[in-house]
């Protein structure tokens, strides 16, 4: 039971240690991974790193979404519900861990874990940033090497027993929620609950917009996803007056506004048409933001 033996990956060990139930399960993309895991460095004293029982925090991942550190997702579909398991990974493997350990512990420290960073790929922000916060991180992001992972996979989610998480769905599920998401938020402000219909507006937009960032920008496309996402937009700012976020629903009317005066190619408003004839159309949907949702 404890034998250390290969995985039909490059630079990966595993050894179990406690067995699992039943056979082994054939993972759905979309599955939700529930576990809790133990980092160790691979030297003489088994030096921990993370452990997320002690952060009372489990870990989640959904399988066939290019989770950073890949390989945990090899090593987790390895195992049966129930099981504990021990992979030694090689350097090859380990390079991201330190920044999704940053993630992970400004998460359980109550922290917004992307706070400071750029809009860029995990890669890219390890370059920009000498410092993690956390010294024994940084020492992972100087000099990668092996690692050893001890988990234990405790639930495994069907992709359709649960809700996923916006960034977990493909183009057609996100263009499908937009209009359930319209509708309850919709709902919610006749009950005056403001807070959740902003929350689903907002939702709703999220959608969109990461449908719309893989469209040519200003193509007939990104324009449709556009006018889509303009009542949402107004519909969140209603939302936030009734809550006096007075700043916030300036901030977003100003932006439609300068997208509608020509600030793209060809002088168009945002929509495709002349801007002075769009801006006036604009306004005055920014003034129903205040009489009721579209």
């Amino acid at each position: 039971m404890n034998e250390m033996y290969l995985l039909n990956v490059e630079g990966v060990k595993k050894k179990i240690l406690h067995g699992g139930r039943g056979e082994l399960l054939q993972f759905k993309d979309g599955s939700k991974l529930t576990f809790h895991f133990q980092t160790l460095k691979d030297d003489f004293e088994r030096t921990v790193i993370d452990d997320s029982r002690q952060a009372g925090i489990p870990m989640e991942i959904i399988v066939g979404k290019l989770f950073k550190i890949e390989v945990w997702e090899t090593l987790l579909t390895s195992m049966r519900i129930g099981e504990v398991a021990e992979f030694w990974c090689d350097a090859i493997h380990t390079g991201m861990y330190a920044l999704v350990s940053k993630g992970m512990r400004r998460i359980a420290e109550g922290k917004d874990p992307l706070e400071g960073q750029k809009h860029r790929c995990g890669m890219g922000n390890m370059f920009d940033y000498h410092s993690t916060g956390y010294a024994d991180l940084d020492e992972l992001q100087r000099v990668p090497q092996p690692l050893i992972f001890i988990m234990e996979l405790f639930k495994v989610d069907d992709p359709s027993s649960y809700k996923r998480d916006t960034w977990a769905m493909n183009k057609e599920e996100k263009l499908s929620a937009v209009p359930v998401l319209h509708s309850e938020g919709n709902r919610l402000v006749l009950l005056k609950r403001y807070q959740e219909a902003a929350a689903k507006y907002q939702e709703a937009v999220i959608c969109l917009r990461n449908v719309q960032a893989k469209e040519k920008p200003w193509a007939e496309d990104w324009l449709s996803l556009e006018k889509l996402i303009m009542p949402l937009v107004l519909n969140y700012c209603q939302c936030q007056l009734e809550l006096g976020e007075y700043y916030e629903v300036l901030e977003h009317t100003t932006d439609l506004l300068q997208k509608d005066n020509g600030n793209h190619p060809g002088g168009l408003g945002a929509l495709g048409q002349p801007g002075g004839e769009r801006s006036k159309w604009w306004v005055e949907g920014a003034s129903r933001a205040s009489r009721g949702p579209f």
